[in-house]
Protein backbone atom coordinates (compact mmCIF):
# COMPACT_ATOMS: atom_id res chain seq x y z
CA UNK A 1 0.00 0.00 0.00
CA UNK A 2 3.15 2.50 0.92
CA UNK A 3 4.58 1.59 -1.62
CA UNK A 4 1.42 2.42 -4.54
CA UNK A 5 1.38 5.62 -2.72
CA UNK A 6 4.68 6.94 -3.30
CA UNK A 7 5.02 6.14 -6.84
CA UNK A 8 1.18 8.00 -7.15
CA UNK A 9 3.47 10.98 -5.48
CA UNK A 10 5.95 10.49 -7.64
CA UNK A 11 4.21 10.51 -10.91
CA UNK A 12 2.25 13.48 -9.71
CA UNK A 13 5.46 15.40 -9.32
CA UNK A 14 6.77 14.44 -12.12
CA UNK A 15 3.76 15.74 -14.20
CA UNK A 16 3.75 19.01 -12.67
CA UNK A 17 7.43 19.40 -13.26
CA UNK A 18 6.33 18.59 -17.34
CA UNK A 19 4.01 21.50 -17.15
CA UNK A 20 5.44 23.98 -15.11
CA UNK A 21 8.96 23.13 -17.38
CA UNK A 22 6.48 23.69 -20.48
CA UNK A 23 5.89 27.02 -19.21
CA UNK A 24 8.98 27.77 -18.63
CA UNK A 25 9.88 27.23 -22.16
CA UNK A 26 7.20 28.93 -23.54
CA UNK A 27 8.16 32.29 -21.97
CA UNK A 28 11.67 31.77 -22.61
CA UNK A 29 11.12 32.07 -26.35
CA UNK A 30 8.72 34.59 -26.32
CA UNK A 31 11.56 37.20 -25.27
CA UNK A 32 14.78 38.10 -27.22
CA UNK A 33 17.48 37.62 -25.64
CA UNK A 34 19.17 41.04 -24.66
CA UNK A 35 22.43 39.84 -26.78
CA UNK A 36 20.72 39.39 -30.20
CA UNK A 37 18.24 41.92 -29.44
CA UNK A 38 17.30 44.28 -32.76
CA UNK A 39 17.44 47.74 -32.36
CA UNK A 40 14.41 49.67 -32.88
CA UNK A 41 13.30 51.41 -36.47
CA UNK A 42 13.26 54.80 -33.80
CA UNK A 43 17.02 54.53 -32.93
CA UNK A 44 19.08 55.55 -35.97
CA UNK A 45 23.21 55.85 -35.31
CA UNK A 46 24.48 59.73 -35.41
CA UNK A 47 26.13 58.89 -38.61
CA UNK A 48 22.74 58.25 -40.69
CA UNK A 49 21.13 60.61 -39.83
CA UNK A 50 20.84 63.52 -43.08
CA UNK A 51 20.82 67.43 -41.97
CA UNK A 52 17.63 69.25 -42.83
CA UNK A 53 17.38 70.68 -46.48
CA UNK A 54 17.97 74.40 -46.87
CA UNK A 55 14.62 76.07 -48.24
CA UNK A 56 15.22 77.53 -51.74
CA UNK A 57 15.05 81.50 -51.72
CA UNK A 58 12.67 83.10 -52.92
CA UNK A 59 12.94 84.18 -56.63
CA UNK A 60 11.60 87.75 -56.82
CA UNK A 61 13.09 89.97 -59.70
CA UNK A 62 15.10 88.90 -62.54
CA UNK A 63 17.03 92.11 -63.30
CA UNK A 64 20.22 90.50 -63.05
CA UNK A 65 19.63 89.33 -66.51
CA UNK A 66 20.25 92.70 -67.45
CA UNK A 67 22.77 93.34 -65.71
CA UNK A 68 21.11 95.92 -63.20
CA UNK A 69 22.64 96.82 -59.64
CA UNK A 70 19.38 97.11 -56.83
CA UNK A 71 19.64 99.71 -54.52
CA UNK A 72 17.49 97.49 -52.37
CA UNK A 73 16.40 93.94 -52.32
CA UNK A 74 12.58 93.14 -52.85
CA UNK A 75 10.12 93.83 -51.04
CA UNK A 76 10.47 97.32 -50.64
CA UNK A 77 7.31 99.06 -49.09
CA UNK A 78 6.44 103.06 -49.56
CA UNK A 79 2.91 104.60 -47.69
CA UNK A 80 0.74 107.84 -48.60
CA UNK A 81 -1.82 109.31 -46.89
CA UNK A 82 -2.70 106.38 -44.92
CA UNK A 83 -1.83 103.74 -47.48
CA UNK A 84 1.12 101.41 -47.25
CA UNK A 85 2.42 99.81 -51.19
CA UNK A 86 4.84 96.87 -51.26
CA UNK A 87 6.12 95.40 -54.39
CA UNK A 88 7.35 91.83 -53.50
CA UNK A 89 7.91 90.46 -57.29
CA UNK A 90 8.98 92.19 -60.39
CA UNK A 91 9.85 90.41 -63.49
CA UNK A 92 10.06 91.51 -66.65
CA UNK A 93 9.25 89.14 -69.62
CA UNK A 94 9.84 89.42 -73.21
CA UNK A 95 6.30 89.55 -74.68
CA UNK A 96 6.81 86.74 -76.96
CA UNK A 97 7.65 84.57 -74.00
CA UNK A 98 5.50 81.56 -72.80
CA UNK A 99 5.60 83.41 -69.51
CA UNK A 100 4.54 86.48 -70.66
CA UNK A 101 1.60 85.12 -73.58
CA UNK A 102 0.23 82.46 -70.79
CA UNK A 103 -0.42 85.45 -68.50
CA UNK A 104 -2.02 87.22 -70.87
CA UNK A 105 -4.18 84.59 -71.93
CA UNK A 106 -5.55 83.56 -68.60
CA UNK A 107 -6.34 86.58 -67.63
CA UNK A 108 -7.05 88.55 -70.51
CA UNK A 109 -4.30 91.24 -71.20
CA UNK A 110 -3.64 92.72 -74.02
CA UNK A 111 0.94 93.83 -75.27
CA UNK A 112 -1.31 97.09 -77.55
CA UNK A 113 -0.67 99.30 -74.81
CA UNK A 114 1.84 101.76 -76.84
CA UNK A 115 2.24 103.21 -79.87
CA UNK A 116 5.83 101.92 -79.98
CA UNK A 117 5.60 98.04 -79.44
CA UNK A 118 5.93 96.45 -76.56
CA UNK A 119 8.76 94.76 -75.78
CA UNK A 120 8.37 93.84 -72.59
CA UNK A 121 5.27 92.55 -70.13
CA UNK A 122 6.09 93.25 -66.37
CA UNK A 123 4.70 91.03 -63.98
CA UNK A 124 4.33 92.61 -60.23
CA UNK A 125 3.49 91.07 -56.94
CA UNK A 126 1.93 93.74 -54.51
CA UNK A 127 0.50 94.07 -51.16
CA UNK A 128 -1.53 97.00 -50.17
CA UNK A 129 -2.67 98.12 -46.86
CA UNK A 130 -5.43 101.02 -45.59
CA UNK A 131 -3.72 102.12 -42.28
CA UNK A 132 -6.12 105.59 -42.46
CA UNK A 133 -9.25 105.95 -41.01
CA UNK A 134 -11.43 106.32 -44.20
CA UNK A 135 -11.51 104.23 -47.42
CA UNK A 136 -8.92 103.94 -50.19
CA UNK A 137 -10.00 103.00 -53.44
CA UNK A 138 -9.66 102.74 -57.38
CA UNK A 139 -12.63 102.16 -58.87
CA UNK A 140 -15.92 104.18 -60.61
CA UNK A 141 -15.65 106.25 -57.14
CA UNK A 142 -11.45 107.10 -57.60
CA UNK A 143 -10.08 106.62 -61.10
CA UNK A 144 -6.95 108.46 -59.25
CA UNK A 145 -4.03 105.75 -59.43
CA UNK A 146 -2.08 105.49 -55.15
CA UNK A 147 0.87 104.29 -56.60
CA UNK A 148 3.26 103.81 -59.71
CA UNK A 149 5.98 101.82 -61.26
CA UNK A 150 8.69 103.76 -63.02
CA UNK A 151 11.46 102.55 -65.19
CA UNK A 152 13.97 105.10 -67.04
CA UNK A 153 11.47 108.15 -65.67
CA UNK A 154 8.23 106.43 -67.29
CA UNK A 155 5.03 105.66 -65.52
CA UNK A 156 4.58 102.21 -66.53
CA UNK A 157 1.35 101.37 -68.47
CA UNK A 158 -1.14 98.74 -66.99
CA UNK A 159 -3.12 97.37 -69.62
CA UNK A 160 -6.62 96.03 -68.51
CA UNK A 161 -7.23 92.68 -67.36
CA UNK A 162 -9.94 91.60 -69.28
CA UNK A 163 -11.13 88.94 -67.26
CA UNK A 164 -11.06 90.29 -64.13
CA UNK A 165 -11.47 94.06 -64.57
CA UNK A 166 -15.40 93.85 -63.44
CA UNK A 167 -14.24 92.03 -59.89
CA UNK A 168 -13.43 94.32 -56.98
CA UNK A 169 -10.23 92.99 -55.03
CA UNK A 170 -9.03 89.83 -57.31
CA UNK A 171 -6.31 88.21 -56.02
CA UNK A 172 -4.45 87.25 -59.14
CA UNK A 173 -5.01 90.09 -61.55
CA UNK A 174 -5.60 93.23 -60.16
CA UNK A 175 -7.92 96.00 -61.29
CA UNK A 176 -10.45 97.79 -59.11
CA UNK A 177 -10.55 97.67 -55.40
CA UNK A 178 -11.46 99.26 -52.36
CA UNK A 179 -9.28 99.29 -48.52
CA UNK A 180 -11.68 99.84 -45.61
CA UNK A 181 -9.81 101.14 -42.59
CA UNK A 182 -7.32 98.12 -41.91
CA UNK A 183 -7.85 96.27 -44.60
CA UNK A 184 -5.11 94.51 -46.55
CA UNK A 185 -4.95 92.67 -50.19
CA UNK A 186 -1.60 90.48 -52.18
CA UNK A 187 -2.63 90.30 -55.69
CA UNK A 188 -0.90 91.02 -59.06
CA UNK A 189 -0.08 93.29 -61.58
CA UNK A 190 1.37 93.62 -64.96
CA UNK A 191 2.74 96.64 -67.03
CA UNK A 192 4.18 97.20 -70.32
CA UNK A 193 7.25 98.28 -71.44
CA UNK A 194 8.99 99.07 -74.73
CA UNK A 195 13.13 98.60 -74.21
CA UNK A 196 15.63 97.16 -71.80
CA UNK A 197 15.05 98.76 -68.24
CA UNK A 198 17.68 100.63 -66.49
CA UNK A 199 16.55 103.14 -63.89
CA UNK A 200 13.81 101.26 -61.51
CA UNK A 201 11.45 103.04 -58.88
CA UNK A 202 8.12 103.04 -57.14
CA UNK A 203 6.19 105.74 -55.93
CA UNK A 204 2.97 106.54 -53.92
CA UNK A 205 1.09 109.81 -54.02
CA UNK A 206 -2.33 110.10 -52.06
CA UNK A 207 -4.19 112.45 -49.65
CA UNK A 208 -1.03 114.72 -49.78
CA UNK A 209 1.34 112.43 -48.81
CA UNK A 210 3.75 111.12 -51.54
CA UNK A 211 6.96 109.11 -51.07
CA UNK A 212 9.42 107.26 -53.96
CA UNK A 213 12.02 104.50 -53.60
CA UNK A 214 14.50 103.52 -56.18
CA UNK A 215 15.26 99.81 -56.99
CA UNK A 216 17.92 100.55 -59.41
CA UNK A 217 19.32 103.63 -59.46
CA UNK A 218 21.46 105.73 -62.49
CA UNK A 219 24.99 104.88 -62.39
CA UNK A 220 26.97 107.19 -60.42
CA UNK A 221 24.40 108.33 -58.64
Amino acid sequence: MKKKIVEATMAATMLLGAVLGQGVVANAEAVTPVATAKPTAAVKSTASVKPTATPMPIMRDNLSKFGLKKEVDLPVTISAGGLTYTLEKLMFYDVKSKEAQSLMKIYGYSDRIYKTPTKYMVWTKLTIENKGSKVIQVSAVDLNEKWHLKVDSVNLLAPTPGKTMLELNNKEALWNWVLKPGEKLSSYQMYGYFKDPSVISIYASFGGGFEEKYIVKRPGE
